[in-house]
């Protein structure tokens, strides 16, 4: 936006400055939580809002480092990654523009914030969205109305990883990006997957050969199609749907 990055990291870089208009012309400002603000508010928000760029490897933040702001991803993909005690590697989740980081009571991070694609996000100080929260209840409520969201998503995700089987999991993991395409004005039937097979074996609990395999399974029974490494046409959705249900 409009102030310059002081780049807390060399790999994160200083984008140029968004203007109020660009805010509002935003193309994921609908999914954003700044959609609860009026033109006027946006301004407020915009002269405490910082606007970065995010290599992609780069990390954003480490776990156990002091929270510091919250992000709104604008651009790219993110991955929120756990590392185990023994090495291996659990990712959470990732994020996608329009998403929210910053939805935690903890003063801490509990993830590291990686970059799986060149990024940008718009950073706020936890401050300076504290005293908007204060002074404009109706993104209060857009703010809980996500932090119910997330917490629905994250009870779907444990269903999913505790009983599903891997074609099952694979399914309903390409739907859930599937209804997050229809909600940025895509076609919900061509998927972009910005996270590696291995990023989605590690998201799921699986291995990568076995979601290789699986993509592979899907294509043969022609329920999708993978005209590129990072694209998937969903075919026949009603059957994806009946495999995600379990």
């Amino acid at each position: 936006m409009s102030r310059p990055d002081p780049a807390p990291a060399d790999t994160l870089r200083t984008a140029p400055g968004c203007t109020t208009q660009d805010c509002l012309h935003c193309s994921v400002r609908h999914l954003a939580v700044c959609s609860a603000l009026s033109p006027e508010e946006v301004q407020a928000l915009e002269a405490v809002t910082v606007s970065q760029q995010v290599a992609m490897g780069a990390t954003l933040a480490r776990a156990g480092e002091p929270r510091q702001h919250v992000y709104t991803l604008t651009q790219g993909a993110l991955r929120l990654v756990r590392t185990l005690s023994d090495g291996r590697r659990q990712i959470n989740g990732f994020v996608l523009p329009g998403d929210y980081l910053g939805l935690s009571s903890s003063d801490h991070h509990r993830h590291d914030v990686e970059a799986i694609a060149d990024s940008r996000v718009c950073r706020v100080s936890l401050a300076h969205m504290r005293d908007l929260r204060s002074r404009y209840p109706h993104l209060e409520r857009k703010l809980l109305q996500r932090a119910c969201q997330a917490l629905d998503e994250a009870q779907d995700a444990a269903l999913s990883l505790a009983r599903l089987q891997p074609t099952e999991k694979v399914a309903d993991f390409l739907l859930r990006l599937a209804a997050r395409e229809a909600r940025l004005g895509g076609d919900p039937l061509r998927v972009s997957l910005p996270m590696g097979r291995g990023d989605i074996a590690d998201h799921l609990g699986l291995t990568m050969e076995t979601v290789s395999r699986t993509f592979t399974r899907l294509r043969q029974q022609a329920l999708i199609a993978l005209p590129h490494l990072n694209v998937v046409e969903l075919l026949d959705e009603p059957a994806l749907q009946t495999l995600a249900t379990g």
